[in-house]
């Protein structure tokens, strides 16, 4: 009897054992869950804002300064991450000259990149301006194949034509067409292309001339911005913002000095939150979800600064942004193809 009473114990605390690993499984898996969930919301939405407020700042309030506005987020998130890493949050790696000659390329289009995005901004609706940013993976796509020899399928090609026919589409039919504006959207296009390309041609350098041999998106955040400020306080000599500057009234408002910080916050943020969510999910979760945002971006930009568009126009935006997200699941399917 004692003997069957211990079985049944066993038995007993056996079950309870294997209940009690399933239910940490189980709420280690919500957790998960939870945290990518939780990091896709605060990239979708650190990234729709950043838009949105600099748009509202270049418009509503009518800031004719774009590299200032540049420059000025740029420094924030200098002062941010340096503070991080002083108080021991975070580590990056130091500033040395070797790394600074290597990187100094890319950062010269990435200061490029930057102020073109400014300008267009300033004339271009926040729909189209997304719409026309898909052309950046045309270039980016023709550059992978002739400076790295990639090859890409039928579906990746049909998808980037798509996205070519609804640029121009939705060209011709916006009603607010600014060639000024389409004009550095497009320089812009060629400048971002160009920075993801020279982006992997630089990268190996740059990681071997750094002491731990690695470069992480913390010390890219510092060395960019670090890099851009220079550059970014002769361009506003070069194109005379400091003559602006010193004559617009907004810089004696105080609401306009927090709308342009929270814009600097704000383009930390995406870093940080991108950063976030690759770690918590994947890398072609990634790019479906920033083709998705895009969709949420448009509406908002149209409905919050009043754009005045037409049906084809509408329609144009639409399908340039299903183009977009056609492009991100044929560039999944390509890479899983690749793999196997």
């Amino acid at each position: 009897m004692k003997a069957a009473n211990k079985n049944d114990e066993d038995l007993e605390n056996g079950m309870l054992e294997k209940d009690i690993e399933k239910s940490v499984r189980s709420n280690k898996g919500i957790t998960v869950h939870n945290k990518a969930l939780l990091s896709g919301i605060a990239y979708c939405i650190s990234s729709c804002s950043m838009i949105l407020v600099n748009k509202y700042v270049l418009s509503s309030y009518d800031f004719n300064a774009g590299i200032s506005l540049m420059v000025y987020q740029n420094f924030v998130s200098v002062v941010v991450v340096s503070s991080l890493r002083v108080f021991g949050i975070i580590s990056t790696e130091p500033l040395t000259w070797r790394l600074v000659r290597v990187w100094l390329p890319v950062n010269v289009i990435f200061v490029g990149m930057l102020i073109t995005s400014m300008f267009s901004l300033k004339y271009i609706n926040v729909a189209m301006v997304t719409v026309l940013k898909n052309v950046t993976n045309v270039i980016t796509a023709v550059g992978e194949m002739y400076l790295f020899n990639k090859t890409h399928d039928n579906k990746v090609w049909t998808a980037l034509f798509l996205m070519i026919i609804s640029a121009v589409t939705g060209g011709i039919t916006d009603l607010s067409f600014h060639a000024i504006g389409y004009t550095w959207q497009i320089i812009n296009c060629f400048l971002t292309a160009s920075y993801s390309l020279t982006l992997r041609r630089v990268m190996d350098t740059a990681k071997q001339v750094t002491k731990s041999g690695n470069l992480d998106e913390f010390s890219m955040v510092l060395l960019n911005n670090t890099l851009s400020l220079p550059l970014g306080f002769l361009l506003i000599l070069l194109f005379n913002e400091v003559d602006y500057l010193s004559r617009t009234p907004l810089l004696q408002l105080p609401a306009f000095w927090l709308v342009t910080t929270f814009s600097g916050l704000l383009g930390l943020a995406i870093s940080f939150t991108s950063m976030w969510f690759l770690h918590q999910t994947s890398a072609t979760t990634y790019s479906l979800v920033g083709s998705l945002n895009k969709i949420p971006l448009s509406v908002a930009g149209i409905f919050l600064f009043h754009v005045s568009t037409s049906l084809e126009n509408s329609a144009s935006i639409l399908f340039g942004l299903l183009a977009g997200v056609f492009f991100a699941r044929a560039k999944m399917q390509d890479k899983s193809q690749t793999r196997s």
